[in-house]
């Protein structure tokens, strides 16, 4: 199925998406067995993973589904869920057109996990660059589509649905801000980030202040961030 140069590119690959394969299957067996919670057929979940591929935005995508038709507000929610990924491709625009063929799947399966590993490893000598980066994003993605397909299968045979799995997509979102508190010794964005959703919470109420709040964060942070960058030059 593969060559000799595509094979040690998997085998140059996979260690590095060890971790996340623990990761993707505990979180996408939660978000399998939690679709299942809200009467969805386990054919959604499957094909949500495969062809969604944004996970934090396949569990919003969960409630989309059950809300009134709102094609604009999906849309601008999505925009601002995924926003962050408007930087990732901009700064993997080099690595991944030099991939040849695949680019459009490392385009289509960059998430946060992919784009770590393939933005800051040293490809090993005599393994091509593109093929170390299509196993890395291929192979997180089998991680996450077996994990939404195990969720689906196990919670479509539960005889009761678990209380609480709303809760991961939370729980999820505090680990990363809190992971990215440690790592950054500057947490001006933070709270400004913190700042303006309490605000927007506060004006426009619980059911509709995400979109409001995303908005205000990226018209603040933006110029901020150009900014500090002049000062640094």
């Amino acid at each position: 199925m593969f060559n000799v140069k595509q094979k040690s590119a998997f085998k140059a690959a996979f260690p590095y998406t060890l971790p996340i394969l623990t990761g993707f299957l505990f979180l996408g067996i939660a978000y399998g067995i939690y679709m299942i919670s809200l009467g969805f057929s386990p054919i959604f979940p499957i094909l949500m993973s495969l062809f969604i591929f944004a996970g934090s935005m396949e569990f919003v995508t969960a409630n989309l589904l059950l809300s009134g038709f709102n094609p604009i507000g999906a849309f601008l929610l999505t925009l601002m869920v995924n926003a962050r990924h408007l930087f990732y491709g901009l700064s993997m625009l080099d690595k991944y057109q030099a991939a040849g063929k695949v680019s459009p799947y490392l385009i289509f399966g960059m998430c946060d996990e992919s784009f770590s590993i393939n933005a800051s490893t040293t490809v090993p000598l005599g393994v091509s660059a593109g093929d170390f980066y299509f196993f890395v994003t291929l192979l997180n993605h089998l991680y996450w589509v077996a994990g939404a397909t195990i969720g689906a299968l196990f919670g479509s045979l539960l005889p009761f649905y678990p209380q609480g799995l709303d809760f991961v997509m939370t729980a999820l979102l505090v680990v990363i801000f809190l992971e990215q508190w440690l790592k950054d010794k500057d947490h001006q964005s933070a709270l400004i980030g913190m700042g303006l959703t309490l605000i927007s919470l506060l004006i426009f109420g619980s059911d509709r202040f995400v979109i409001p709040a995303m908005i205000a964060i990226l018209l603040v942070l933006i110029p901020l961030s150009r900014q500090k960058e002049g000062l640094k030059e």
